[in-house]
């Protein structure tokens, strides 16, 4: 047993981890994605959108490993909460047409919720949009069914209703997917129709993005890669989450129009770009039962890398961010 992986699991930490980042970096990114595969991910696929040069894919492992079918760079992928962009995006469209307030409360929007969400008459949607709202996340609840999630948004919320909050409104930040679930409902309530069609109409056309769905009941499930948890001994695409901001259905190319368009200005106009600066980030990550996700800008190269990686659970989350910035490295080596 190499002396190194003696210090690792006397540290605990673990020896794929310490491969994964030891391992000498390779000259091209598709030798990375191949690597990648090394180390318990069954699939990677990487879109890379670089100024001055065309889009450019990388594969390796399966889309299922069952039937040995390979990666594919045009197939569609959970790519969770990444969806929280969209949902930001579209909010600022309605906060700067005066559809809505960044001061407006909770209980204001949603004066049904009033008396079962602690802080709502304090919460506003601003502390929603940048999770300083202090609800509880649904996801962290004991009792949510992994293996059958609701398809009803209103059971999930049902799991965080009358439950004390975090902390008080404002008074720091704690990620919580029960945030942008309120915002899904209060954009439908606002509009008078889905926020999810209203993407559709303001961002997904305006932007030709064919290959983007709000919910996985849009589309034909075998055109998703197959996603593996170390959780389940079988397949977890069917798995359907519906929650706002966690639902959407995407390729990697088409994320990274979408990324690239948010941060050029070409998604927003000059008022919409400076507003939705002030509320949330332009990268995301997301994960779900076997589907990790990374979407970045990185100014200095002006470079859009995805990452999507059909595997979760144990390390492989380390690894996968440990593989994402070895992709960034050589493409900064090579500009």
């Amino acid at each position: 047993m190499p002396i190194i992986a003696i210090i690792c699991s006397l540290i605990f930490i673990p020896w794929i981890i310490v491969r994964a980042w030891l391992t000498p970096l390779p000259d091209t990114i598709q030798e990375q994605a191949n690597n990648a595969i090394n180390y318990k991910l069954d699939g990677i696929i990487v879109y890379v959108d670089q100024s001055g040069k065309p889009p450019a894919f990388y594969t390796a492992g399966w889309k299922n490993k069952e039937n040995k079918v390979s990666a594919d760079p045009q197939a569609l992928f959970k790519i969770a909460s990444i969806s929280k962009l969209y949902i930001a995006a579209a909010t600022t469209k309605l906060i700067n047409s005066q559809s809505l307030s960044l001061n407006d409360t909770l209980a204001k929007l949603l004066p049904e919720l009033a008396n079962r969400i602690e802080n709502a008459n304090r919460i506003s949607l601003r502390m929603l949009l940048q999770h300083r709202s202090g609800i509880p996340d649904w996801i962290d609840d004991p009792e949510f069914p992994w293996d059958k999630p609701p398809t009803d948004v209103d059971k999930v919320l049902q799991l965080v209703l009358d439950e004390h909050s975090k902390f008080k409104p404002d008074s720091r930040y704690k990620y919580s997917n029960t945030n942008y679930l309120l915002i899904g409902k209060i954009l439908d309530k606002i509009l008078g129709y889905s926020h999810q069609q209203y993407i559709k109409n303001e961002i997904l056309e305006h932007l030709s993005l064919t290959h983007t769905f709000s919910l996985m009941s849009e589309v034909d499930t075998a055109d998703i890669v197959s996603g593996y948890d170390s959780h389940y001994d079988k397949d977890v695409k069917m798995l359907d989450f519906v929650s706002p901001g966690s639902s959407m259905v995407s390729t990697a190319q088409d994320v990274g129009i979408f990324l690239r368009a948010l941060n050029d200005g070409s998604l927003l106009n000059k008022e919409e770009q400076t507003l939705f600066s002030s509320i949330y980030m332009y990268e995301h990550t997301g994960l779900l039962p076997g589907y990790q996700s990374i979407a970045r800008y990185h100014k200095d190269i002006d470079a859009v890398v995805i990452q999507f990686v059909n595997t979760s659970g144990e390390n492989t989350w380390t690894i996968s961010e440990i593989v994402y910035n070895r992709i960034v490295k050589i493409l900064r080596r090579k500009t």
